[in-house]
C-alpha cells in the first residue's frame, strides 16, 4: 500500500490578503469623513439647543412680565442670575468654550466681538452666539 501525503494549506494567499486590504481601504474612505462630520454636527446641535432654551426662557420672562402689567425683557443681570430667567447657568458656547454673556446691540447682521460666548440685547430680547466660524455663521441662527 502506498501512502499519500495530503498537504494541508495554512494561512492566506497573497491575493486574499490584498482583497481584504482593498475592502478595508474602501470602508475607511467612506467611514472616516462621516466620523469627522459628527464633531461638527454635535457642536451645531449643542449651540442650537442652548440658543433655543435661552430664547424660550427670555420669551417666557417677557410673557410673565406682560401678564403682570409691565411687558419687559430681562436685563443682562437678570439673565445671568440663576432662578430669575434660567434655572441654571448658560452652558459654554461650543465654538469658543466661553459661557460669558455680554451686552450687545442687535443689528441686521448680529455683531461678533471679544471673547465672550454669547451676546444679549436687553432692549429687544435678542440672544445670539458671539462666534462666526467661516462657512457656518452661527451668529445668524
Amino acid at each position: 500500500m502506498k501512502s499519500e501525503h495530503v498537504q494541508v494549506r495554512k494561512g492566506f494567499t497573497l491575493i486574499e490578503l490584498i482583497a481584504v486590504i482593498a475592502v478595508l481601504a474602501v470602508l475607511s474612505i467612506v467611514a472616516i469623513p462621516k466620523y469627522l462630520d459628527y464633531g461638527a454636527r454635535a457642536k451645531e446641535s449643542a449651540c442650537r439647543g442652548v440658543l433655543g432654551n435661552v430664547r424660550t426662557a427670555i420669551a417666557n420672562f417677557y410673557a410673565n412680565a406682560a401678564i403682570s402689567g409691565t411687558a419687559a425683557y430681562p436685563t443682562l443681570v437678570q439673565l445671568q442670575t440663576n432662578g430669575t430667567v434660567l434655572q441654571d447657568t448658560v452652558p459654554e458656547n461650543p465654538y469658543n468654550n466661553s459661557a460669558t454673556i455680554s451686552a450687545a446691540v442687535w443689528a441686521t447682521t448680529p455683531p461678533v466681538s471679544g471673547s465672550n460666548g454669547w451676546n444679549y440685547d436687553a432692549s429687544t430680547g435678542k440672544f445670539w452666539t458671539n462666534t462666526n466660524t467661516s462657512g457656518i455663521a452661527q451668529n445668524t441662527w
